[in-house]
């Protein structure tokens, strides 16, 4: 039997190893780009960054120190210079894909940070597998802007995997609507017409405003925000503005709110603000060719007839008469049910005597 010599000897001290295997190493080195590893072989492991992680952003320096162990993947055992082949990521991969092939068969939540922000939705990495999650999905209403999600963590379900495609989609929308569907369970459970509760505008029309409840939105119309009158409710309200309102209905799933407080009603004590003999001052809101309509107070416009205006003849309010301005009328009649104020102009007038005419043509008649 011959005898080896010193370099087959030492080749045989060490293991051996092949492409795909899974070894474990210490790390010898760490460069910003490369880790270094002694895996027990005749050549040491390198893996480069690109093999470490997909951020390609990141220093190797601050997440592996030297004297660390690290179980790794065999790529090549001779990458061309006499080193070895090493991948951490990919390793990392193939027992993420394991985790979210469990997570998916289980229709468990996972918690991942939002890495990625693209065209079509946004991506999260679970263990060094991205999940992608269409735009679609990411929200339980339509999200114009998907930046805000970036670096935030968010949960979500596997709702589609297939690893051989490199396809594994999230679902983060269904979560939100099961959550959204619980709220609003335990809301219309407590809710009653006349509750007053404590909401957010979610978003603003010219019809009204939708004010999230907390899980449940509820329609505040235009004819609702106001004793008064309201042109745009976009002049009033802004997505993200508190506000308290009053439980005006409910019918199924859908809630009719109102600002219109009953403390607030200006025809409340209508008998004594608006009582037939007072002289009140108002602004003339709007005309017909019967009349004019003069805001007295909010949601309180009173009626001055065409011939309630001057002792003189008025064919028409717009004649003598403005949007927007002030006049002095008296009330001359009030019906509280019918919510209906009667103004006269005419009456606050001197009167014009048979005397007075004589006078003046007797002072014409002088001059003469």
């Amino acid at each position: 039997m011959s005898e080896l010599s010193f370099e087959q000897m030492l080749d045989e001290s060490f293991k051996t190893i092949r492409n795909g295997e899974v070894v474990e190493g210490t790390v010898i080195d760490v460069k910003p780009d490369e880790i270094i590893l002694n895996i027990g072989y005749k050549a040491d492991g390198i893996i480069t960054k690109s093999e470490y992680s997909n951020d390609q952003s990141l220093d190797l320096t601050t997440v592996v120190s030297v004297g660390d162990t690290m179980t790794v993947k065999v790529l090549k055992v001779n990458d061309g210079e006499g080193q070895v082949l090493l991948t951490y990521k990919r390793l990392a991969a193939e027992k993420g894909n394991e985790r979210l092939r469990e997570a998916y068969e289980n229709k468990e939540v996972l918690k991942a940070t939002v890495t990625q922000i693209l065209g079509g939705g946004i991506c999260a990495t679970v263990d060094e597998v991205r999940v992608f999650i269409p735009a679609s999905l990411v929200s339980d209403s339509y999200e114009k802007d998907l930046s805000k999600y970036e670096g935030q963590e968010i949960e979500f379900v596997i709702s589609e995997f297939n690893p051989r495609r490199n396809r594994v989609i999230g679902d983060r929308r269904q979560l939100l609507v099961a959550e959204r569907a619980e709220k609003q369970k335990e809301l219309f459970a407590k809710l009653q017409v006349g509750d007053r509760i404590d909401g957010t505008v979610k978003n603003v029309t010219d019809f009204g405003a939708f004010v999230d409840l907390g899980g449940v939105d509820g329609l505040l119309h235009i004819s609702e925000m106001s004793w008064g009158r309201v042109d745009n409710p976009k002049k009033l309200f802004h997505v993200g503005d508190p506000l308290t309102v009053l439980v005006k209905d409910i019918h199924d799933t859908k809630i009719a709110l109102s600002l219109k407080f009953p403390e607030t009603n200006p025809w409340a004590n209508a008998a004594e603000d608006f009582a037939v003999g007072k002289i009140i001052t108002g602004k003339v809101a709007r005309m017909t060719d019967f009349g004019a309509f003069v805001e007295l107070a909010p949601g309180v416009d009173a009626l001055l007839h065409v011939s309630q205006i001057s002792r003189t003849h008025v064919d028409k309010p717009s004649d003598v008469l403005s949007i927007g301005q002030e006049i002095t009328a008296k009330i001359v009649d009030l019906n509280e049910e019918e919510k209906k104020i009667s103004l006269s102009m005419k009456v606050l007038e001197p009167e014009h005597t048979e005397e007075s005419d004589s006078v003046a043509s007797g002072d014409d008649a002088s001059e003469e």
